[in-house]
């Protein structure tokens, strides 16, 4: 059974870091991406970033871009999301998923068949 569980929300200050940890289990993830999405209250789950297990293309949302870095562990089969300059608009539920032959359509929410229980990470001004 595929399991993700995420780690490393909290609370921080505008400008400050976070780094949030998807480990992974149940399956080989060869030829699988790995994503993190993302939900604020009252707003509908949007696409932060995805890696493809394999390759390890990285892709990102723009509201993201130069602040968040995505990376994986394939010993540990982990997956980590780097948040830097964090603004109080990147607070959300953020949540790791994985799905396979995403091909281009990495940024849809309905390609991932699993997902973690997510993280709050909570950025005041």
């Amino acid at each position: 059974q595929v399991q993700l569980v995420e780690s490393g929300g909290g609370s921080v200050q505008a400008g400050g870091s976070l780094r949030l940890s998807c480990v992974a289990s149940g399956r080989t993830f060869s030829g699988c991406v790995m994503g993190w999405f993302r939900q604020a209250p009252g707003k509908d789950r949007e696409f932060v970033s995805a890696i493809f297990w394999s390759s390890g293309s990285k892709f990102y949302a723009d509201s993201v871009k130069g602040r968040f870095t995505i990376s994986r562990d394939d010993v540990k089969n982990m997956v980590y999301l780097q948040m830097n300059s964090l603004k109080p608009e990147d607070t959300a539920v953020y949540s790791c998923a994985t799905g396979c032959g995403a091909g281009p359509n990495y940024r849809y929410s309905s390609i991932y068949d699993y997902w973690g229980q997510g993280t709050q990470v909570t950025v005041s001004s």
